[in-house]
């Protein structure tokens, strides 16, 4: 069960981690609920994420299922295309050589040139 808990929190909703943390547990929604002074219906709506709960709430949340949530903040890549970074993986290692070799040769003449 772990293994599929960790992971980033943009890779999965707050509802799917919340469920997991609870059926990891062995808890209900009505004994989680119960745990935490709600109610089930409450539980429900965050797993289905038509609710939200606050930071502090999920914090107690994953407390009452036995884990915790080691949070590490990072700066984000800014300027980075992503989209080209996975197109360019996708293409094999002889044809992503070839590109550079292409590239170089082109910057070469243009030095060249100029």
């Amino acid at each position: 069960m772990i293994g599929t808990i960790r992971r980033r929190l943009e890779e999965r909703s707050i509802g799917a981690l919340i469920r997991d943390c609870r059926r990891g547990a062995g808890l209900s929604q009505a004994q989680l609920a119960a745990e935490l002074g709600t109610t089930q219906s409450v539980i429900s709506r965050w797993e289905r994420g038509h609710d939200v709960p606050r930071p502090d709430t999920l914090a107690a949340i994953l407390r009452a299922c036995g884990y915790e949530a080691d949070v590490v903040l990072r700066p984000r890549d800014t300027g980075v295309d992503r989209a080209q970074i996975r197109e360019m993986l996708r293409r094999s290692p002889a044809a992503r050589l070839r590109e550079a070799e292409a590239m170089f040769d082109f910057v070469r003449r243009m030095r060249r040139a100029s």
